[in-house]
């Protein structure tokens, strides 16, 4: 298999094998007009399998959202070709517009222009909840 150096873009890492199809949606990739590489289930010395995904364009969107999706992954920054920032996107306290609340009561139901606006409550086991109704995030 060969895939080509990227000059410019972003490089997503050690994602859990078969969940970068997750992220491909979550970013919206398939709306980019340049080169995106998914490679599913690669070898690893650290997780055995792992995703991977090369966009070969710079993204104006916050990757630290990531953090809630899968906090292991490893962003790395391409510039001129050479990796100029690698980081673990932390899970951040505060999530908005990323999933939505699954209760049925909760005001954003009937208030459809709410965001809904997640905040994390247990860092240890990952958990989110609505902070209108207090449901926790599946």
């Amino acid at each position: 298999m060969n895939i080509d150096s990227i000059r410019n873009g972003i490089v997503i890492d050690h994602i859990r094998a078969g969940e970068g199809m997750k992220l491909y949606h979550f970013l919206n990739l398939d709306e980019l007009d340049c080169s995106v590489a998914i490679i599913k289930n690669a070898s690893s010395r650290l997780m055995g399998r792992k995703d991977i995904i090369k966009i070969d364009a710079e993204l104006h969107v916050d990757l630290n959202a990531l953090g809630y999706i899968d906090p292991d992954i490893t962003i790395n920054v391409i510039k001129n070709g050479i990796r100029v920032e690698k980081y673990h996107p932390e899970q951040p306290e505060v999530i908005r517009n990323v999933i939505r609340c699954r209760n049925p009561r909760c005001i954003t139901s009937t208030e459809q222009e709410l965001p809904h606006v997640f905040r994390l409550t247990d860092r240890e086991k990952r958990v989110y909840r609505c902070i209108y109704c207090e449901s926790k995030a599946e």
